[in-house]
């Protein structure tokens, strides 16, 4: 394997989403100092980048192998029980995250078919809900490129 894992497409996303935030909050504060009002959609708009901003980053850490995990059982285990942990480990992940993707996608087109409305500024709240299961599906397929190179000894837990 060449250098480190990655997921470029997920860094991107979320440092769009960062520079995003960080451009409407500090127009939301130069705004408010001048003008003593403030913009309607900052909070709304932030509190979904900030969303995004967390799944797309918890893909990338998923890629890097830089999740918290105790592994201290992992190490101490001979190669073929060590194995059959890192599965149970991926399939207990790919339960929740296959769970989120189901759900958040079932949600998703519920309010497209609804046709719901965000309470601040009147979008479709399906533009803001697409991303769970958009996301939660991207570390599903980087959860399994980190358990195939955990498996074949390409990522190891060792510092």
């Amino acid at each position: 394997m060449q250098g480190r894992p990655d997921a470029r497409p997920e860094r991107w996303l979320g440092a769009i989403a960062l520079i995003i935030i960080a451009l409407i909050s500090l127009a939301n504060v130069v705004t408010r100092y001048v003008t003593g009002g403030s913009f309607s959609f900052t909070e709304e708009f932030s509190v979904f980048l900030l969303v995004v901003l967390t799944f797309a980053g918890a893909s990338v850490a998923l890629r890097r192998n830089r999740h918290i995990r105790i592994g201290l059982l992992e190490r101490a285990l001979p190669p073929g029980p060590r194995k059959v942990l890192i599965v149970f480990q991926a399939l207990g992940a790919a339960a929740v995250l296959g769970l989120i993707t189901w759900y958040g996608a079932i949600l998703a087109w519920q309010e497209y078919q609804w046709g719901s409305l965000s309470p601040g500024l009147g979008l479709p709240q399906w533009w803001y809900i697409v991303w769970l299961p958009l996301l939660s599906g991207a570390m599903l397929w980087r959860l399994f490129e980190q358990t195939r190179d955990r498996l074949t000894g390409r990522l190891t837990d060792e510092p």
